[in-house]
């Protein structure tokens, strides 16, 4: 079963490789709970969350950045 599929896999073309790979993901992230954490993956995301939420500046709209931009270059 595994030749078959791999040769269906390689008749598609780029676009619908793309899709294939984007339905396999969906349908993993559907079920989050078959995925586990390790420990220290665990750690790093809460670590990677508590520096973000730490993060005073947390950027700006882009109608502002695009005004300053503007301003910038007249």
């Amino acid at each position: 079963m595994k030749k078959i599929l791999s040769e269906q896999i390689s008749s598609l073309t780029i676009p619908e490789k793309l899709e294939l790979i984007s339905d396999v993901w969906d349908s993993i992230i559907i079920d989050d709970t078959q995925v586990p954490l390790t420990d220290s993956q665990k750690q790093e995301l809460d670590r990677r969350l508590e520096s973000y939420q730490k993060i005073e500046n947390k950027g700006s709209f882009w109608e502002e950045v695009k005004e300053r931009i503007i301003k910038k270059n007249v």
